[in-house]
């Protein structure tokens, strides 16, 4: 049965929606990934950087990003894909996946155990499905546009706590060395004024943590479209407060619980 304009059959339309449709294949091939990933787990080696000598790139990823590929393909083909290792492709109708084959990649060839995969779809380039998978246990955090976030088809709800003084706050940071320096001084004006923060090096899980209310809020500066594309989905559609970096804004990246979203955005602008 041929696709249709969104890349799903007709018969497959009937049972659900393209959204619905597009979330369940971003689990799958998650999955997928997320068993060869952990079958590297411990032996990872470098195949390069990119941005600069501390942002490493490994096999690994390169052949997680194919499998990914090859996966994508082969469910909704015509699709285009852009994917953190290898670029963009262009198909032939209207949805394309925005792939991170390993969020944490640092971790993962460190042997450290925070480390994802990250699916998201779009449509007319809307942002409608998105599914992020835990490398370690397997945990598949997902949504769908207007349709609630799941963790292993559980539903989410982010934090409901109010007061920034009792809030879990998970950042990253970037490769870039002077990039570094303005986030040590926000930094410092945070970490008085909340319980604690962390940082776990993979924004994707950050992001789906907030939706889970495992952290308060979740902020970080320079990240790329794969990198927050699934999660940030997963976090506003489980109640989050979510705001996404802009050519012409200060590229942050942030999600929090309603109750405190105000404050601690004012604390890290």
């Amino acid at each position: 049965m041929t696709p249709s304009a969104s890349g799903v059959t007709s018969s497959e339309t009937l049972r659900r929606s393209p959204a619905e449709h597009l979330e369940i294949v971003a689990i799958e091939v998650a999955s997928i990934a997320a068993v060869y990933v952990r079958s590297e787990h411990g032996s990872a080696k470098a195949a390069g950087t990119k941005s600069s000598p501390t942002d490493v790139v490994t096999e690994t990823d390169l052949a997680s990003e194919s499998l990914i590929r090859d996966q994508l393909r082969a469910r909704c083909p015509g699709s285009s894909i852009v994917g953190e290792e290898y670029g963009a492709t262009v198909g032939a109708n209207n949805v394309r996946w925005i792939v991170d084959p390993i969020d944490g990649t640092v971790n993962f060839l460190y042997g450290l155990p925070v480390v994802s995969i990250s699916i998201a779809a779009t449509i007319n380039d809307v942002t409608v499905a998105g599914a992020v998978v835990d490398m370690v246990n397997g945990d598949a955090y997902s949504a769908t546009l207007g349709g609630g976030s799941r963790c292993n088809q559980q539903p989410l709800r982010s934090s409901t706590e109010t007061d920034v003084e009792r809030s879990l706050v998970g950042t990253g940071f970037a490769y870039e060395a002077s990039v570094r320096a303005e986030q040590a001084q926000t930094l410092q004006r945070l970490l008085p004024a909340c319980r604690d923060i962390r940082c776990m090096g993979s924004a994707a899980l950050n992001l789906c943590w907030v939706a889970a209310g495992l952290l308060d809020g979740y902020f970080e500066r320079n990240i790329k479209l794969y990198d927050y594309a699934a999660g940030e989905l997963i976090a506003r559609e489980a109640g989050a407060i979510v705001t996404l970096p802009t050519k012409s804004g200060d590229g942050l990246a942030f999600a929090a619980a309603p109750g405190i979203a105000a404050d601690l955005r004012e604390l890290i602008s």
